[in-house]
């Protein structure tokens, strides 16, 4: 028996003969053609009895056949991923936002997702002098208009000169447009007060996840004892945990002091060392300079001490350093790893292995979508900078308009430019609200019983710690969440507002905590800390 009729016979409204039956015979004659009188079903569909359609029927069913890809069979490195600041309060945010368009009733009016630091979502204007470089980038025919200053128009010509064709739609080197690259080591050496910057050291990527994701695929290696261990602080941003487990390699956690404004102690970093050497080789230390999630800015002195352990212990440095403009608390000043290394001597400046992360995403651009970012990395052994090249050539090129936004970011416009004046007016508007904000979250949060915040000196976010009474805690446990989860659930379902729990970046055993940005423009952000307020007083007296 034929299993299928074909295309152009159900086209032309024919069936096999073979899966005719008798209510077919009964319209056609001996030879097929109809009987005089007979009518037939519309042109264009299929004719079967009852019987040819339960047969196909159960050849379809044996023709089905298990899926190659399923939770069994799929990359178990893979699997293990988590990634909290997108995780399952986030996919419940939009499960209630759905519910609002439809007209659903609930106790607000709109979800506040207060969960990630995406500062033009949550209403930060952009800087004109980046979007008109790179409108101009975009569409060049815009560079005859006089509504663009010549200042925009200089950084353009020179970028589109970088690229082929002329083009933003060429791709580039994997390692980027070489003269920004050149105005990458321009603006390092600037910041560091004219310690030297190599182009051919800087890598462009695609936002610092990438330059970060690139490094660690390149450090990962061994089996068993000899499996390269992270180290990362605790608390973490969770790209690092994700990117852990991905590559299969081993987790090292160092806590970050709490008590002492969640400063970074070297005898920390040693326990933790020696604890790992049991079960692992660890090989790379990943520091977050600001703090993200925890919002502290690191001293000089505490730079110096983790150089000088990283190598003692002949560790690989990685610095994030994407909230370097974001620093608010007096007293309190970024330095980079890269100039400190330098200032301690050529001892250590050309000896240890330093990979440097920066992007467009913070600061004070907030530009996340072009994906911009840096990487400049020193003292790499000279055949694995062919290997690093390699592996990113495999992504042909970051994304080139992202490529000219961190061009902008490194090369600003200067003093006695067309554009300065309206640049640095905004530039400065940006980081003084930004500062502002930080005071108000720590403030306000500090004046809630069972709240307990430290000084936001840096980066986008508050992290304070909150008291969770033990009836809470069970009530967590029967719904299989951590506690901090169970609070951070309720407080969306009540209030709207979406915050991340901290046990999605790691905590001390017995702490709870959650993650909310600064970002919300001021007068939202102080309707959402009084709300956050109002629930928290509620969920202690519930739970009491």
């Amino acid at each position: 028996m034929h299993r299928f009729v074909s295309a152009a016979g159900r086209a032309a409204g024919r069936v096999p003969a073979s899966c005719r039956g008798a209510g077919e015979e009964g319209l056609r004659g001996a030879v097929g053609r109809p009987r005089r009188g007979a009518r037939l079903p519309p042109e264009g569909t299929a004719r079967w009895s009852s019987a040819a359609k339960a047969s196909a029927v159960k050849i379809n069913e044996k023709a089905s056949r298990e899926k190659i890809l399923t939770l069994e069979s799929m990359n178990p490195q893979v699997k293990a991923v988590e990634y909290a600041v997108r995780g399952p309060i986030v996919h419940k945010a939009g499960e209630i936002e759905k519910e609002l368009r439809k007209g659903i009733k609930k106790p607000f009016t709109e979800v506040i997702k207060a969960n990630i630091g995406d500062a033009h979502a949550m209403g930060q204007r952009p800087i004109t002098f980046l979007r008109q470089v790179v409108a101009l980038c975009t569409y060049p025919n815009l560079l005859d208009s006089p509504s663009f200053p010549e200042d925009a128009k200089k950084r353009a010509r020179r970028i589109l000169q970088g690229c082929g064709g002329n083009s933003l739609g060429a791709y580039t080197a994997s390692q980027g447009i070489n003269c920004i690259r050149e105005d990458v080591a321009s603006y390092i050496e600037k910041r560091d007060g004219g310690v030297p910057a190599d182009p051919d050291n800087i890598y462009l990527t695609t936002g610092a996840s990438d330059g970060i994701t690139s490094i660690l695929k390149i450090l990962v290696s061994g089996g068993g004892k000899s499996r390269t261990g992270v180290m990362i602080p605790i608390p973490q941003y969770p790209l690092y945990s994700a990117l852990i487990s991905e590559l299969d390699a081993i987790q090292v956690n160092y806590y970050l002091d709490e008590e002492n404004c969640w400063s970074l102690n070297v005898n920390e970093l040693r326990r933790s060392l020696n604890e790992a050497k049991a079960y692992c080789n660890p090989k790379v230390l990943c520091i977050i300079n600001p703090g993200n999630p925890t919002g502290q800015v690191q001293s000089r002195k505490c730079i110096e001490d983790v150089i000088h352990f990283a190598w003692e212990e002949k560790l690989f440095l990685l610095a994030d350093e994407v909230y370097q403009d974001n620093v608010y608390s007096e007293g309190c000043q970024f330095h980079s790893f890269k100039k400190v290394l330098y200032e301690m001597g050529p001892e250590y400046s050309n000896n240890v292995e330093l990979a440097s992360f920066h992007s467009t995403s913070k600061g004070y651009m907030g530009e996340c979508g072009y994906r911009g970012g840096y990487m400049e990395v020193l003292n790499l052994h000279p055949d694995i900078k062919g290997q690093l090249v390699k592996l990113l050539s495999v992504r042909l090129c970051p994304p080139v308009s992202g490529q000219a936004a961190m061009d902008i970011v490194v090369n600003p416009p200067v003093p006695g430019e067309d554009s300065y004046s309206q640049f640095i007016k905004e530039k400065e508007s940006v980081l003084n609200n930004l500062a502002k904000k930080a005071k108000l979250a720590e403030d306000m949060f500090n004046k809630v019983p069972g709240v307990h915040c430290n000084p936001l000196q840096g980066a986008l976010y508050a992290f304070p710690r909150i008291f969770i009474p033990s009836k809470a805690i069970e009530e967590a446990k029967a719904h299989k969440m951590a506690p901090d989860m169970f609070y951070c659930m309720k407080l969306l379902e009540e209030t709207g507002i979406c915050v991340v729990p901290g046990s999605g970046f790691g905590q001390r055993e017995g702490t709870h905590h959650f993650r909310m940005t600064i970002l919300p423009q001021i007068d939202k952000l102080k309707i959402l800390l009084e709300k956050m307020k109002d629930f928290h007083i509620k969920f202690l007296e519930k739970y009491a």
